[in-house]
């Protein structure tokens, strides 16, 4: 999408992103930061692309020493406006590269934001820098969604009403390339003040590549949750939980 960077999404979208996504109950905020929680132990632990904070507060708030990383500063302003939003450290930059010099026991990515990295390079990439700064029995973790959701696609694109209001219409745009692995989507909201446009780009990937991009950063996968309530994962799951390791020793 021409015009469109790692900040672009977070620049958009910063304004309305907790009117849209804050309480949504299909992202399962408490039980994500409830499993989060016990995964960190004693932390620290970091957040990829922390966003507004919706799971970083409340899981700063049960006592763990959260660190965060995002490429657009508009989220982040918006984190420091909530009670605790200053406490929590924030590197600007390219979550690929993971930015920041500590060793974590928890590194974690939710809500399909893994895939906003565009190539299977910069994904690699990511997984080895996050190697690099996990501690010994640290975990690296990932909430996805699984692509066979996508047999929803008519003619590789689609458009989806994903909220009706009196005063305001969200619709869900994508357009599909299958051999890229790629969704080019934008969340258009309709209102009488007018139009707003919220472009978003997803490389995905099946849990079976993330694996081998594990295997290549010397993490192998320790869990794998059809929701952050540890129910199975299997071919009826939308989303996968994932977690990674140096060894075995989280299941």
């Amino acid at each position: 999408m021409e015009g469109y960077d790692a900040s672009t999404y977070g620049d958009r979208i910063a304004d309305v992103y907790d009117d849209w996504y804050g309480d949504a109950a299909f992202l399962e905020t408490e039980e994500a930061v409830a499993a989060l929680a016990e995964l960190a132990g004693k932390g620290p632990a970091v957040e990829v692309r922390i966003g507004t904070g919706r799971i970083a507060l409340p899981l700063a708030a049960r006592g763990v020493d959260v660190h965060g990383i995002d490429a657009s500063e508009a989220m982040v302003d918006k984190l420091r406006e909530k009670p605790g939003g200053d406490a929590i450290p924030v590197t600007i930059g390219d979550f690929a590269d993971v930015g920041v010099d500590a060793s974590y026991s928890l590194v974690y990515v939710v809500f399909n934001t893994f895939f906003a990295l565009h190539s299977q390079d910069e994904q690699v990439r990511c997984f080895q820098n996050v190697a690099a700064h996990l501690t010994d029995d640290g975990v690296f973790v990932v909430e996805a969604f699984t692509p066979g959701y996508l047999h929803r696609l008519r003619e590789h694109q689609y458009v989806d009403a994903e909220e009706i209001r009196v005063d305001k219409v969200w619709l869900d745009v994508a357009q599909h390339d299958p051999v890229a692995q790629r969704l080019v989507k934008n969340h258009v909201a309709l209102t009488s003040s007018g139009i707003e446009l919220n472009p978003v780009v997803l490389r995905y990937a099946w849990p079976s590549e993330l694996d081998l991009m594990a295997r290549i950063a010397g993490l192998e996968l320790a869990a794998r949750w059809g929701d952050w309530e540890r129910r199975p994962f299997d071919a009826s799951s939308r989303l996968h939980v994932s977690v990674w390791s140096r060894s075995s020793s989280h299941d």
